[in-house]
């Protein structure tokens, strides 16, 4: 990850531009560009003059090295070989992704569908057969250009941003430094009760926001954070609420170890991956605050309010960190 962004990356990404690299590839568009909900990147659906629409991702430009992208490319393209639905890039012109003035895009078809239900026992089994199935395949080899999910990587260097950055406001920021150091320490020490866990390629972001269920199957959607790391990283967002999770993960490795064994000492990671989560995810909209698109859509981000809450929940996670994992038996 080069993460070395320009002020306004997107800033020349007009309709025009987006249908003239569309049509760069010799496609011909109907004119038609549907902006389709994306931070990270820009994406967007296109008519297409005789044939079905398709969707255009434009990677934000300094993010991923091209050598990244095309580990994401070719984990979609194994998964896709696997009999595993996955919304995966097209191949066009031999290749996946193509650039164009100073841009890089990637094609994709266009897919519908809802978020799964998570409440429902046979939904959730079935997510694990299907996430037992991708892990089967992403064991079977190592990326070697994307990052991996840890403390390091996933709290004390968003910490430090947010802290160098004076982003928390001042009457906050020994509060929330104190906090940051007693989590890093709680979350080394579950991760030492976890053990040698065992690391696998991973979706990575595996939120119902990137499953489409349809016709009772579930379709996984936007690979563009595929990492390494431990399987219960693609699983515990699917579990729902702390004090709720013991049935859901039960349900969800009851399909899961139909195709992979999961190993139980991980389940001593789901809170740490939980705050990992709420670190990075606050550092990611600082770190692109430089995009008009990130202020339009957290207006709130820096208001003291916002803040005291991130502090509420480390609190909450502090003590989620000391608390036994949870039971699916």
């Amino acid at each position: 990850m080069t993460d070395a962004p320009s002020d306004t990356p997107y800033a020349d990404l007009g309709p025009d531009r987006i249908l003239d690299a569309v049509e760069s590839l010799g496609l011909a568009s109907d004119g038609r560009v549907l902006s389709l909900n994306s931070y990270e990147n820009r994406v967007y659906r296109i008519g297409i003059e005789g044939g079905p629409p398709l969707v255009a991702k434009f990677y934000r430009p300094g993010r991923w090295t091209d050598a990244a992208i095309a580990e994401e490319h070719a984990f979609s393209a194994e998964l896709l070989a696997a009999d595993l639905s996955v919304v995966a890039p097209i191949v066009h012109q031999g290749r996946t992704l193509h650039p164009f003035e100073g841009h890089r895009f990637a094609l994709f078809p266009l897919r519908g569908g809802h978020a799964p239900e998570l409440g429902d026992r046979a939904v959730l089994t079935h997510l694990g057969r299907v996430l037992g199935r991708m892990h089967a395949v992403g064991d079977g080899a190592r990326f070697e250009h994307r990052g991996r999910i840890g403390i390091e990587s996933h709290a004390e260097a968003p910490v430090d941003f947010l802290l160098e950055g004076h982003w928390i406001p001042p009457e906050l920021e020994d509060n929330f430094a104190t906090l940051a150091d007693a989590l890093v320490d709680a979350m080394d020490d579950a991760w030492a009760r976890a053990g040698d866990v065992h690391e696998l390629r991973l979706h990575g972001d595996c939120h119902p926001g990137n499953i489409l269920w349809r016709e009772h199957q579930a379709h996984f959607v936007d690979l563009d954070d595929c990492l390494s790391g431990p399987a219960v990283q693609d699983l515990w967002m699917l579990a729902g609420r702390r004090e709720d999770s013991a049935a859901p993960l039960r349900w969800l490795l009851e399909g899961y170890e139909q195709f992979r064994r999961f190993d139980r000492r991980e389940l001593h990671l789901v809170e740490v991956m939980r705050t990992l989560r709420l670190l990075h995810y606050n550092a990611w909209i600082a770190r692109r605050w430089h995009d008009p698109a990130f202020p339009a859509a957290f207006p709130w981000f820096e208001a003291p309010r916002h803040w005291e809450s991130v502090i509420t929940q480390m609190q909450e996670q502090l003590a989620a960190l000391h608390e036994p994992p949870p039971d699916p038996t």
